[in-house]
């Protein structure tokens, strides 16, 4: 079976790619290529002049390349989209479309550590060449290292105590599979809430080994150099770091504070929301529980 198989259902994928408006001759960027789904999809959009440029870091996700003229495959993280844009003889395109989630796949392979379901040693690298695991941060950080991983990217509000009794289990010996991190966490894992408390704990820790908010930073701040003056990006969050992260930029074009008004109170930012935020439908929710809490926001390029 190839490994297309294994990739379940892009996320919106409908209202993600009606969100770039797209015109059948522009070129177009997939920054988190996956299985492909959303990038195909754009493909019948495109006529004999349209181009797609799609980047995925992860090994895995070459299987699924796309055998079409009009399509190439970046093997890069997407924080370097506009250097291999260049690269590639481009400067600016009509649109960027990104879906933030972990894939399907990548969940579903138990060996890459990103589930809850498996016993795995702990990895979690999206970039399978990194050198920065889910073992690392568990057993050579500082305490006060875990406690921010923890509160910051899962929040979490047990973070300082979990950030303890970590610290305490590894002078024993190292922590290297997921049973092991549950096992030394059980008092935190309460039966009813066991299931949302690890996904916040694997949130976090994921998040850290993949640099993920700096990596979207990164990626956000490039998108008004990239994109052609009423392009669009079409950007999927599923979490709400994510989200506030792509909803300031898209107002204020910074992360932090407000832009500098002129006189009469008015400020240029570089960006302008398209229609409000939207999300799955219980239909799509109930065919695709990996929906449930997707984010999409739309905006052009003033």
């Amino acid at each position: 079976m190839m490994a297309t198989m294994k990739y379940h259902n892009p996320v919106l994928l409908k209202e993600t790619v009606e969100g770039l408006n797209i015109k059948p001759s522009g070129i177009y960027v997939d920054v988190t290529f996956g299985g492909g789904g959303h990038s195909r999809e754009i493909l019948k959009h495109l006529d004999e002049n349209g181009k797609l440029f799609a980047f995925d870091q992860d090994q895995d996700a070459l299987l699924n390349t796309i055998d079409d003229d009009r399509f190439t495959l970046i093997n890069e993280n997407f924080q370097y989209v506009k250097r291999f844009l260049r690269f590639h003889g481009v400067k600016q395109v009509d649109g960027i479309l990104a879906d933030f989630g972990v894939s399907s796949h990548q969940f579903d392979v138990a060996e890459r550590g990103f589930s809850t379901r498996f016993e795995a040693s702990l990895d979690m690298r999206m970039n399978q060449e990194s050198t920065l695991s889910a073992y690392h941060v568990v057993n050579e950080y500082e305490e006060e290292q875990i406690r921010q991983v923890l509160w910051q990217y899962g929040e979490l509000r047990q973070a300082p105590a979990m950030a303890r009794v970590i610290v305490e289990a590894r002078h024993d010996e190292d922590i290297k599979t997921s049973d092991q991190l549950k096992s030394v966490l059980k008092r935190f894992l309460q039966h009813k809430k066991e299931n949302k408390v690890l996904a916040q704990i694997y949130q976090a820790i994921r998040i850290e080994v993949n640099q993920e908010i700096e990596v979207l930073k990164k990626l956000l701040i490039q998108t008004p150099e990239v994109l052609k003056e009423g392009g669009r990006l079409s950007f999927i969050s599923y979490h709400s770091l994510e989200d506030r992260l792509v909803k300031r930029f898209i107002r204020n074009g910074m992360f932090e504070g407000e832009p500098e008004r002129d006189v009469f109170g008015n400020y240029e930012v570089p960006l302008k929301k398209v229609g409000g935020l939207i999300v799955p439908t219980q239909e799509e929710i109930k065919q695709n529980n990996r929906a449930r809490s997707a984010k999409l926001r739309i905006a052009e390029k003033l």
